[in-house]
């Protein structure tokens, strides 16, 4: 999993993206290898170069000479030779040019198929699963002597310095004659026998020393976090966990933990573990629009018709649209008269209907969700809406 400190496609620069209308967008998805062997080997570098030769076809195919075709595309021919791409990859590469703002490319988290595409505007419809199932949550790593709070999403994780709000160990929240006598208690194997404080022994000091710190990291987990409606997530020794959860205020405390000591584990390994516990969460909106399409089925709240999906995509009716992974449509939208034309396949004077109807929804507020055809609420069709009205 790759990790960073902001989102791979910042919603924004999608939008950009979105907007743009030119007479030829070329839009190239790659897959990107992260093996040496087959870093070695330039698969990917030939994957790209077989994607240039196939927009070469096409434009040829759109009246263009080749002299502007090889001026055009030369942009991405240069990202050939671009060694730091290919050593440092993520799991995707997504290349966008145009004739008014040159060439953008991402590498994203996601490892597309190959495949290339030009029209009048941008194809976007496989970089939306970037924008679902995704969320902000928080990790608190929690031991008597260490202590970290991390913000994290599906692609993002970075470090908020508790620290600065709150005592960093046990021993900064109970003053100087803290002493540790039992130096299992770490790895789970002490029992409440231990002391903690100079002047306490037993069950009740330490977990009054415990509670206390507990309250004091809870105060400073509160002022990083706000308001946040966001879940927190703890990683601890099980027996800490009911102990923090009996100190904590923090309005979402999440109901299962990662359970052992956190202090030495890496960060792409913390962010791993922690999404991996709470995507359940996330992914409950996709759950419930899929109950609420199936309870509303037999009105006229959804269809799984084409020309309605897309009708109502422009019109910002779709409140949730699901689309089969892998799928597409491709056809022409006759504006003036609302007319959906299906095709067989992506033509010169065609466009795919499903990048249509998906960006629409997205930019006008709408969810859009990828299935497994297994999951798909009518599986007749590549394409299921729910409607706002």
């Amino acid at each position: 999993m790759n990790i960073s400190e902001k989102h791979p496609l910042p919603k924004k620069e999608f939008e950009t993206l979105a907007e743009t209308r030119n007479l030829y967008c070329v839009s190239i998805f790659l897959p990107m290898d992260k093996k040496g062997k087959e870093q070695n080997m330039h698969l990917a570098q030939a994957r790209l170069r077989q994607s240039i030769n196939e927009v070469q076809k096409t434009l040829v195919e759109h009246q263009m000479q080749m002299n502007e075709i090889e001026e055009y595309l030369e942009p991405v021919e240069q990202l050939l030779d671009k060694v730091e791409l290919w050593r440092n990859p993520s799991d995707g590469l997504a290349i966008f040019l145009d004739s008014e703002d040159g060439m953008r490319y991402f590498m994203v988290p996601i490892s597309f198929e190959t495949k290339t595409y030009v029209a009048g505007h941008f194809y976007l419809l496989p970089l939306l699963p970037l924008y679902h199932n995704d969320g902000l949550y928080y990790l608190l790593d929690l031991s008597q002597d260490y202590v970290k709070l991390y913000e994290g999403s599906r692609y993002s994780f970075k470090d908020r310095y508790l620290q600065d709000f709150a005592p960093k160990q046990l021993e900064d929240a109970v003053g100087s004659d803290y002493e540790q006598k039992n130096l299992q208690f770490r790895s789970g194997q002490a029992t409440y026998g231990a002391s903690f404080h100079g002047q306490g022994a037993g069950k009740d000091d330490e977990k009054d020393e415990l509670l206390r710190y507990f309250r004091m990291l809870d105060e400073g987990v509160k002022k990083i976090t706000s308001d946040s409606k966001a879940p927190l997530v703890l990683s601890c020794i099980d027996r800490l966990y009911a102990l923090y959860a009996e100190a904590n205020t923090y309005n979402n405390l999440y109901d299962k933990h990662l359970s052992g000591d956190p202090e030495y584990k890496k960060d792409d390994k913390r962010h791993q573990e922690s999404w991996m516990l709470v995507e359940e969460y996330f992914q409950r909106p996709q759950f419930n629009k899929i109950n609420k399409f199936k309870e509303l089925f037999h009105t006229q709240k959804t269809s799984y018709e084409i020309d309605a999906i897309v009708n109502a995509a422009l019109n910002g009716k779709i409140d949730t649209l699901f689309i089969e992974e892998g799928a597409d449509v491709f056809g022409i939208y006759d504006k003036k008269d609302n007319e959906v034309s299906i095709d067989e396949k992506h033509e010169i004077n065609n466009v795919s209907l499903a990048n249509l109807a998906a960006v629409q929804t997205f930019e006008q507020g709408g969810e859009v969700y990828f299935l497994p055809p297994e999951q798909m609420p009518v599986k007749e069709s590549p394409m299921n809406a729910v409607f706002r009205y």
